[in-house]
């Protein structure tokens, strides 16, 4: 994401203006005040290999790999869920700052997979 100095100081100001002094501010608005990053780490606890969007960067995850994302753009992870076949059956989260994930087969159908919080 590219955006000038000059746009980002004036959103950050437009952020502030709506806080009193002393307020506590969100975990978003801070995050959007500072530009901040957020950090997760992804584990493939299946049988195969993974492919996967993050921010829409394209990643593939190996069995029994563990990754460590770190993102300024959201933390946006999209996926196809389902590994029967060529379909593409997207699902996608917005993860959480400092938490860790697993890709595991979904109990209830072994041709599906899905992404948890551990």
């Amino acid at each position: 994401m590219t955006i000038t100095v000059e746009k980002n100081q004036l959103n950050n100001q437009s952020i502030l203006q709506n806080f009193a002094f002393g307020e506590e501010i969100d975990e978003q608005a801070a995050e959007i005040i500072s530009g901040g990053t957020e950090k997760f780490r992804i584990k493939n606890t299946t049988s195969q290999a993974i492919s996967y969007t993050m921010d829409g960067v394209e990643c593939v995850i190996q069995p029994g790999q563990e990754q460590r994302i770190v993102t300024d753009m959201g933390g946006i992870v999209k996926f196809d869920r389902d590994t029967r076949d060529k379909q593409v059956r997207a699902k996608g989260y917005d993860l959480s700052d400092s938490e860790q994930y697993e890709f595991q087969v979904a109990p209830y159908n072994s041709n599906r997979i899905n992404l948890y919080w551990v």
